[in-house]
């Protein structure tokens, strides 16, 4: 039979391959076919109620009784045509999955008769059960309701599962008490309060015309594949999504070699079928390629609302995992699912755009609108400046410490390249002694402003070692991870963002109110928010230690694991820029710092937990058996008057032996100091010490283990190593 490694080898390497099957060869034909969108919407209610909906969804008030019970009748049919027979709300707690409770249309009138019932009500708002839900000790346990609300700005869509099809409503997850326990609410909190503080700024110094600004997004998804018979044959990944052991190959990413290389036919095949699933779903994927390393692969859509964008990102990771399934593969999320090569992240696109069609943070060749686009641009910058320390905290998880500042990945430190041509614009703009305005729509700052070429030479040169990097016509924030829900990271952005142009038109309407003209006013508000943000570009490596040490000189932190990281969400600062928004209340800023460390605390023990049983129960027990066969060869050349040139074999058996024992004490004292933990009343003490205590302890044992795998006979070995994970396929 062989080991379990040898058996997930032949299953890896003798897969039928399982190919798409689209269900037309033109995309556009099943494009949003189980979405119910606003076409879909118009198409089954009244124009007065289509009118009244879009009012709501446009301006954020809420929706009439009348208006919901149409939506529903409409939404039900709808549904049912495609073989819909239940529907949930689906919602994002934060255990970081999303979640969902099926009812069903069917219900048994009073006489007794089957009906087929969805009224509005059940559309607008559902009373899930709460109590195992994480609430930071926001509910006690006797409150347990919790409360789903319809979030109409995001389409209900048709999930089919096993030959069943369910209609999912997207909603908000609220506290018996008010209180926001999930992902969702705040974002759309914080969208609204940087929509209402940058509209004035527009309106009043660029376009009257504008009426809405809405923020996009585009999320790139990076992602490891891999046979699932490898990955049921390592405790550690079914687990803890990533390997806890395992020995660098021979050959890695050392070559560039799969990076954009030609797809694997069989992921290939994986790729089209997913892609079909989410473009049913609305998910517009537009590209695919192979990543840096070995079985390392991305996609990324186009841009949406953030809302959407984020909704949609979360439903393309479960898709993946389903589809995967389907082929005879898992899809690894984590961030660092293989040491010693590039991690995963999710590549957050976002930009600013108008309801005129213009993109905020796109140069060009007119004056006035390359004002507007530096204004925004500077105020990205400056507002990233004085929220460095909450971006950090909100892209800060156990899988997001392993990848930061390793293989590709941006560091700890948070800092904004912007390219050479525009450190240029803002150089001469802060050099600048004096500001003259001249007429015309060419030349009204003599800054060298208006030169600025529709396409800039540096702007697209994405900085893969800054976190945070202006691409053209958008910032790209490149530290979130693979596995992350992007809201958290928006969620900063956005309050940072809607707190600084709050600031930024109070300090520009003061000057005009001295009597300066606005132009003037606005760029000489721009230059003190250059001077003043100017420790957080930086153009060069970021993987440097000369940045490091450089980024202490500014002032900036360098902040590498979750647990200090999140405590940045407790500040004076933060506690106040996210109250003054009405995005979190202190009291529910204080909940997620308490899950966030939780979660944290508990990601930790089960690692803990699965690296001391794989080392005692699997890998010991493997070296002893081969140990004894070393012993047994010694001892029968010894018989045989053969032992004169036996020191190597003498070696390899005391090798064993060093390592082996190392193993034991090491898993013993990691234990230990589990156990000293766990007694620890504060969730941030308690984070602490893991990281200290019982975290330090995973780099030893790995590294002890990992020897052994060089020593131990391939055959007796008892875990699939890298070689073949990565590049079985």
């Amino acid at each position: 039979m062989g080991t379990v490694r040898i058996r997930a080898i032949e299953a890896a390497t003798t897969r039928p391959e399982v190919l798409a099957n689209p269900p037309s060869t033109k995309l556009s034909d099943f494009y949003c076919k189980n979405v119910f969108n606003l076409e879909a919407m118009e198409a089954s209610v009244s124009p007065v109620v289509y009118k009244e909906l879009q009012s709501a969804i446009r301006k954020g008030t809420g929706i009439e009784a009348h208006v919901a019970d149409a939506v529903a009748a409409a939404m039900k049919s709808w549904a049912m045509g495609r073989g819909v027979t239940h529907y949930t709300h689906w919602f994002q707690p934060l255990t970081g999955a999303t979640a969902e409770k099926h009812d069903a249309f069917f219900t048994v009138s009073p006489d007794g008769k089957a009906l087929e019932s969805f009224k509005g009500s059940s559309l607008v708002q559902q009373e899930p059960d709460a109590s195992s839900f994480p609430s930071g000790g926001l509910r006690n346990t006797f409150e347990a309701r919790g409360y789903t609300a319809w979030d109409p700005s995001s389409p209900a869509f048709i999930i089919e599962r096993g030959g069943t099809k369910t209609l999912c409503i997207p909603t908000v997850f609220v506290s018996y008490t008010g209180e926001a326990l999930d992902y969702k609410a705040p974002l759309l909190k914080s969208l609204h309060a940087l929509e209402k503080a940058a509209l004035p700024v527009v309106q009043e110094y660029f376009d009257r015309n504008v009426s809405k600004i809405t923020a996009t997004l585009g999320v790139e998804q990076e992602y490891f594949l891999i046979d699932k018979a490898f990955f049921y044959a390592r405790p550690d990944l079914i687990t803890c999504g990533r390997t806890v052991l395992g020995h660098s190959p021979s050959k890695g990413q050392q070559l560039d070699d799969h990076y954009f290389g030609s797809i694997p036919s069989r992921v290939h095949a994986f790729m089209y079928d997913f892609e079909t699933e989410a473009l049913k779903l609305g998910i517009p994927i537009t590209t695919r390629h192979n990543e840096v390393a070995p079985s390392q692969f991305e996609c990324a859509p186009v841009f949406q609302e953030v809302n959407l964008a984020v909704d949609k990102n979360q439903l393309l990771m479960d898709i993946m995992q389903k589809v995967a399934e389907r082929h005879n593969f898992k899809v690894l999320m984590h961030e660092k699912p293989f040491a010693g090569v590039n991690g995963s992240g999710k590549h957050n696109n976002w930009s600013l755009g108008t309801d005129t069609g213009k993109n905020l943070l796109s140069p060009s060749t007119k004056a006035k609108e390359n004002l507007q686009f530096l204004t925004f641009f500077v105020n990205t910058i400056a507002a990233v400046h004085k929220n460095a320390d909450l971006l950090r905290a909100s892209i800060a998880s156990i899988g997001n410490d392993h990848r930061l500042g390793a293989n590709e990945a941006p560091p700890a430190i948070m800092s904004v390249f912007i390219g050479s041509q525009l450190t240029e614009v803002l150089d001469e703009l802060e050099a600048s002694s004096t500001i003259k305005v001249e007429k015309g729509d060419n030349m009204y700052i003599k800054l060298g402003i208006n030169k600025i070429p529709p396409i800039l030479k540096d702007n697209t040169d994405r900085n893969r070692t800054s976190p945070f990097a202006f691409t053209g016509n958008k910032f790209e924030f490149r530290a979130v991870g693979s596995s992350a829900n992007s809201s958290s990271p928006m969620v900063a952005l956005n309050t940072a963002m809607a707190s600084q142009l709050v600031s930024f038109k109070k300090a520009v309407d003061a000057l005009v109110a001295d009597g300066e003209k606005k132009e003037v006013a606005i760029i000489k508000v721009l230059r003190d928010l250059i001077i003043e943000s100017k420790a957080i570009r930086f153009e060069k490596d970021g993987y440097s230690d000369e940045w490091v040490k450089e980024a202490e000189k500014r002032g900036l932190n360098n902040v590498k694991t979750t647990d200090e990281a999140l405590d940045f969400y407790l500040t004076d600062q933060a506690i106040k820029l996210f109250t003054d928004n009405k995005v979190f209340t202190e009291a529910e800023l204080r909940a997620r710092h308490e899950i966030s460390l939780e979660h944290y605390t508990m990601g930790l023990q089960i690692e803990s937990r699965v690296l001391g049983d794989m080392a005692v129960n699997q890998i010991i027990p493997a070296a002893m058996r081969y140990q004894r066969e070393l012993i047994a060869n010694l001892k029968g050349l010894k018989d045989l008057g053969l032992d004169s040139d036996t020191d190597g074999l003498r070696q390899s058996i005391e090798a064993i032996t060093k390592h082996v024992n190392t193993i034991k004490l090491e898993v013993e004292a990691m234990i230990e100091a589990r156990k000293a933990a766990n007694k620890l009343e504060s969730a941030s003490d308690m984070a602490k010490a893991y990281t200290r205590t019982v975290k330090s302890k995973f780099d030893t044992i790995r590294y002890h283990v990992d020897k052994l795998e060089l020593l131990v006979d391939d055959e007796q070995w008892p875990l699939p190593k890298y070689r073949e994970m990565l590049f079985m396929r």
